[in-house]
C-alpha cells in the first residue's frame, strides 16, 4: 500500500474508487487500524459514487510511531478527570494536521469528513482547523470533548487503560471479548470480529500508541466552542447502547453543530455491524446530497 511522508511523519493509506469523483476520507479510532473500515464497507460507499481515501493514524498500524516512551495510563486518566493538565506526546490537532497532509498530497482540496470514536473527534477537528475545505461531516459514535457527555459506563473502563497480552492468541482472544463487551448485543460476529483482530495483529501490534492516542484525547479538551461556530453540513451518528461513548456524546455533538442531523441507531453499540452499514450509507450520502445542494444555492 502507498505512503506519504506528511509532519515529519509518513502515514500508511489506501483509496478506493475513481479519484474523479467526490472524495471521502474515513478516520478511524483509538488504536484501530484503517483495516477497521470494512473493504465492503468501502467499497459500498464506492458503489454510491465516493472516492474512498482510509488510512492508519501515527502510531497504530504501518504508519509511522512517535517516539515518547512509556506512559502510566491510570494517573495520565486521573489527572484528567480532575481537571488538572494532561501532558501528551501530541494532540488531536496534531493528528487532524496529519490527516490534512495526505489529502493534500493526493491533491485533494475538499473532502467529506467520516469519522468513527477518537476519529470523529479528529474529523471535527479537521472541520474546526479548515472549515472552507470540508464539503460535509460525519462524526459517528463520538463526543465533542466536554465533561459530563459521553462518559463510558464503569463496566467498561478497564478496556482503555488494561494493556493487552502480548502473545498472539491471547491478544485476540483479549480484543475479541473486548469486542464483545461494547458491541452491539444483538448483532455481535463472533467470527469477524476475529478475523478483523487476528489480521490487525498480524499486520502491526503495538499497544504502546493506543496509550499516546489516548493522551491526545485527553489532553485536547474541550471542542464545544469551536463547534459552535461551525457552518458545515453535518451528521451525528450514535447507537442507542453505546457503552464505551455514551449517548450523551452524540446528542451533545449534534446540539453543539448548527443545522446538524442525529441519527440514533437502535441496538447498536461501540462498533459498526453490517445490520447498520446500509442506515449509516444512506445517512452519509444524504448528509453529502445536502451538502451539494447547498454549495449550488
Amino acid at each position: 500500500m502507498p505512503r506519504t511522508k506528511v509532519n515529519e511523519i509518513e502515514l500508511e493509506y489506501e483509496t478506493f474508487g475513481d479519484s474523479d469523483d467526490p472524495p471521502l476520507l474515513l478516520v478511524m479510532g483509538l488504536g484501530a487500524q484503517m483495516i477497521s473500515w470494512d473493504d465492503d464497507f468501502c467499497e459500498a460507499l464506492v458503489g454510491r459514487g465516493f472516492y474512498v481515501i482510509r488510512f492508519d493514524n501515527r502510531d497504530v498500524g504501518l504508519s509511522s510511531k512517535v517516539e515518547a516512551g512509556e506512559i502510566d495510563i491510570v494517573a495520565t486518566a486521573m489527572a484528567a478527570f480532575s481537571g488538572e493538565d494532561v501532558l501528551a506526546p501530541y494532540l488531536l490537532s496534531d493528528m487532524g494536521d496529519d490527516a490534512w497532509g495526505l489529502l493534500d498530497s493526493l491533491g485533494i482540496d475538499r473532502v467529506h469528513l467520516v469519522g468513527a470514536s477518537m476519529g470523529g473527534m479528529i474529523a471535527q477537528t479537521m472541520a474546526t482547523q479548515q472549515p472552507a475545505r470540508v464539503l460535509s461531516l460525519t462524526s459517528i459514535m463520538s463526543m465533542t470533548g466536554e465533561r459530563g457527555y459521553g462518559e463510558p459506563d464503569p463496566s467498561v473502563v478497564p478496556l482503555l487503560l488494561e494493556r493487552p497480552p502480548s502473545e498472539r492468541d491471547a491478544a485476540i482472544e483479549n480484543s475479541v471479548e473486548g469486542s464483545r463487551l461494547i458491541g452491539s448485543p444483538d448483532y455481535f460476529d463472533d467470527e469477524r470480529a476475529r478475523d478483523r483482530a487476528a489480521r490487525a495483529y498480524d499486520r502491526s501490534f503495538y499497544p504502546r500508541g493506543v496509550g499516546h492516542q489516548l493522551c491526545a484525547v485527553l489532553a485536547s479538551g474541550s471542542r464545544d466552542e469551536a463547534l459552535r461556530s461551525l457552518d458545515v453540513p453535518t451528521l451525528v451518528i450514535h447507537g442507542t447502547v453505546d457503552p464505551l461513548v455514551s449517548p450523551s456524546g452524540g446528542e451533545h455533538t449534534a446540539e453543539c453543530i448548527q443545522g446538524s442531523e442525529l441519527l440514533m441507531l437502535e441496538g447498536m453499540g461501540h462498533d459498526l455491524p453490517v445490520h447498520f452499514w446500509s442506515q449509516v450509507i444512506d445517512a452519509i450520502c444524504s448528509v453529502a446530497a445536502r451538502a451539494e445542494a447547498a454549495s449550488e444555492a
